[in-house]
């Protein structure tokens, strides 16, 4: 984890002289049409932006803040939302770019938007007028890229958001159950954008319309691009191969970096005698100095994609050496083959300062939907109006968990007065507001404003996680800043009660009581939901998540504090089915945890592999990514990949529902536990089956296993490309209305 005060100098966002169109001043919307283009004044836009979303404009959704934050700049840009993909006609009708069409799937991943952790596709949309299911292509990225270059032969096209984040480099994709190249190659976009975008996007956008051409814009942190395999930035550039950042199989032996060298200029080192010279020792700062200039001219050769995708060991090395140079202070280039050319990735984008921040979430925006939506009810909207986003970024690194990857490590805090000033605007302008804050908070509630102690040591640090196993003692935990947020948020006029919703990190909290005790006593609403993901080692080891001590002290301080507010609280846990690294064994010991603590969960969660997560790469490779790995021996990592297994970890998490009982009680029979079967307080499921209940279940499982056995012996009628998913239609199972997990 890193401050801003550690990062290479970057030029401040807001600082760029403002391109000529600024003097129209802010749209009321981002235009949608040519109507309200023509109602504008404008002739043209500089920027068209393509989202799978539907538009509302407000700051929680990525197209909206991109665009507001272009316009700030002075340039027009216009919004197309959820274009029909099957022909180029709604990519033409904003006219062509001047400068580049910017094409995102939208806030979520299209395939997570679209299919559950079964295959199945979903109902509905969340960020879609009257939740309206199949408004986008799968890999809408992809598809957009390809129909803005069909529209308009030769603009440039700029990629991003969350599913060109997670696809920049190849990668394992669940839906169809093998390793996909880059997004690049496939979308053929000019540039793809990742991560918090802002500073690479304005750079962009203000050198293009200088008139350089984008195929020429090779140093913006935070992209990537193709090139030849042979091309370096300049001739001070070295490529080293990923094995010696990692090695996957025997460890090469390294020179001791603190060891005296020979002095390579003789000007430096005089000769004495016949074949002799001075030997000088190097300071520990010159040799931290040439390190730190060697690293920013250097880039790391990853295994081919023509290698990762049919070798597990490779694929498990490359997402280890990609997860080791994620921190911005001292992450290295990275190019990884794909055919005749390469995929380039600049180090990670340097994170905003928390004026920066503050400026991006302060634009003008509407703050509610484009009024072409009519009184339409898009849920996404619903559940974030009354919210506020106070942070950035996780340092959790949890490994099912895609948050890190997009957003990185670095917590980017907005100051307190600037979200005092957004509550009171929302207070003032949204309409339907009742005085209840929905949250205060980002990816995780109680990360605002921590950092590490040391500068230095974060500038360095290669952990991929702050918390796991343990919490850094370098890291910084008081959540005095956050108390004082809180109270300012709710001694506000009008403001009746401020929420919190985001999922909170309950062993950073358990560091600070007070802060336990102020969140309980004014800001939970009954229920305040957690995520321990698993009370085993086994599974709890591979998702780098801290062990139940951590929850039952925090149960403990919970419950004491909601006693002495004279209020009856519960938490609520989240766990996680079928994650890798989990046995049965595991999800039994996880179910009879739950009965004992007399948790019946309504809501569970099958684990997901989603790109680049390392996770999914324990998925796909049974390799453990967070060690070392080698060719012989290493630890294996049990997927949960078998369609009843999967059904088996769930029906574990709800025990209670007598639809499962019959496929627990074979399990409970084959796993020699059938002293776990009967009616008494320490037995998990009856041996009686409730009238009417049980069959569903069984007569699924004979259908599956039937129609598996007819098609085993038939070749299939259909062509092989239609039984795939079509090429062109972000990260947790479930509907994706709901708010992103507790502690993701």
């Amino acid at each position: 984890m890193l401050s801003n005060t550690t990062q290479p100098a970057q030029r401040p966002l807001f600082s760029y002289r403002k391109f000529w169109a600024h003097r129209f001043g802010p749209a009321p919307f981002l235009p949608m049409s040519r109507a309200e283009m023509d109602q504008l004044g404008w002739d043209s836009c500089d920027i068209i932006l393509i989202t799978g979303d539907a538009y509302i404009d407000h700051p929680s959704f990525g197209m909206a803040l991109v665009g507001r934050l272009l316009e700030a700049q002075g340039f027009r840009v216009g919004i197309i939302c959820q274009p029909d993909w099957n022909s180029a006609v709604d990519f033409r009708k904003l006219g062509k770019p001047n400068l580049f069409f910017g094409v995102t799937a939208g806030n979520m991943d299209s395939m997570v938007n679209r299919y559950t952790s079964d295959h199945k596709p979903r109902s509905d949309d969340a960020y879609t007028p009257h939740a309206e299911a199949n408004k986008r292509p799968d890999r809408a990225v992809t598809v957009y890229a390809q129909r803005c270059r069909e529209a308009f032969p030769g603009t440039a096209v700029v990629i991003g958001s969350i599913e060109a984040s997670l696809r920049r480099i190849a990668h394992y994709d669940y839906w169809s159950d093998k390793v996909r190249r880059s997004v690049l190659p496939d979308s053929k976009a000019d540039l793809l954008v990742f991560g918090n975008a802002e500073r690479a996007i304005v750079e962009l956008a203000h050198r293009l319309a200088k008139g350089e051409k984008i195929a020429d814009i090779r140093d913006l942190r935070g992209t990537a691009f193709m090139v030849p395999h042979g091309w370096l930035p300049s001739a001070d550039w070295d490529e080293m191969d990923s094995t010696e950042v990692d090695t996957p199989g025997p460890l090469v032996k390294h020179a001791d970096p603190y060891a005296m060298e020979p002095a390579k200029n003789t000007q430096d080192a005089p000769a004495t005698a016949a074949g002799e010279q001075v030997v000088r020792i190097i300071s520990r700062a010159e040799r931290l100095a040439a390190r730190r200039e060697r690293r920013a001219h250097t880039v790391v050769r990853l295994p081919a994609y023509e290698q990762v995708k049919d070798d597990p060991v490779l694929y498990a090395h490359a997402s280890r050496t990609f997860h080791l140079e994620s921190n911005p202070g001292n992450a290295r280039a990275l190019r990884q083959a794909h055919g005749e050319r390469d995929v380039w990735l600049n180090p990670p984008p340097i994170p905003l300062t928390t004026e920066e921040l503050d400026g991006v979430y302060e634009l003008p925006y509407a703050r509610r939907p484009h009024p072409a939506y009519g009184d339409a009810k898009i849920p996404a909207w619903e559940m974030i109006r009354f919210s506020v986003n106070i942070m950035r970024g996780c340092f959790g690194g949890c490994t099912f968990c895609s948050i890190t990857e997009h957003e990185g490590r670095i917590i980017q805090s907005r100051s307190e007065d600037s979200v005092i000033r957004e509550i009171e605007e929302m207070r003032d302008k949204t309409p339907g507001f009742t005085g209840i804050v929905s949250d205060l908070g980002g990816p995780t509630a109680n990360m605002y404003h921590l950092k590490c102690k040391d500068e230095k040591i974060e500038s360095a640090c290669r952990r991929l996680s702050c918390v796991y196993p343990d919490i850094c003692e370098n890291l910084g935990t008081d959540h005095s800043k956050l108390i004082s947020l809180y109270r300012k948020a709710r001694e506000l006029k009008g403001v009746k009660k401020v929420l919190i919703g985001s999922g909170l990190r309950y062993d950073l909290a358990v560091r600070s009581p007070e802060y336990i005790k102020e969140l309980v006593t004014h800001h939970v609403g009954g229920y305040l939901k957690i995520a321990p993901e698993h009370t085993e080692e086994g599974p709890l080891s591979k998702m780098m998540k801290p062990g139940m001590g951590a929850y039952d002290r925090f149960k403990q301080l919970f419950d004491r504090f909601s006693r002495e507010a004279g209020k009856e609280q519960y938490l609520i846990p989240y766990f996680i089915a079928a994650h890798p690294g989990t046995t049965d064994e595991d999800m039994l010991n996880l179910a009879l945890w739950l009965k004992k603590n007399n948790f019946r969960l309504d809501q569970v969660q099958t684990f997901l592999p989603t790109p680049m997560a390392l996770a999914t790469t324990m998925y796909h490779t049974e390799k453990n990514p967070l060690k070392k790995l080698q060719r012989r021996g290493g630890e294996h990592v049990g997927a949960v990949r078998n369609g009843r297994q999967r059904k088996l970890h769930k029906a574990f998490l709800r025990y209670h529902d007598a639809e499962n009982w019959p496929l627990l009680r074979e399990a409970l029979k084959e796993m020699g536990r059938s002293d776990l079967i009967g009616n008494g307080k320490k037995q998990l499921v009856p041996a009686w089956q409730p009238a009417g209940t049980g069959l569903k279940h069984s007569v699924k499982n004979a259908e599956f296993s039937r129609s598996t056995a007819e098609n085993r012996k038939k070749p299939s009628a259909a062509p092989a490309a239609a039984q795939r998913p079509v090429p062109g239609r972000p990260f947790v199972a479930g509907k994706p209305a709901r708010k992103p997990r507790p502690g993701r």
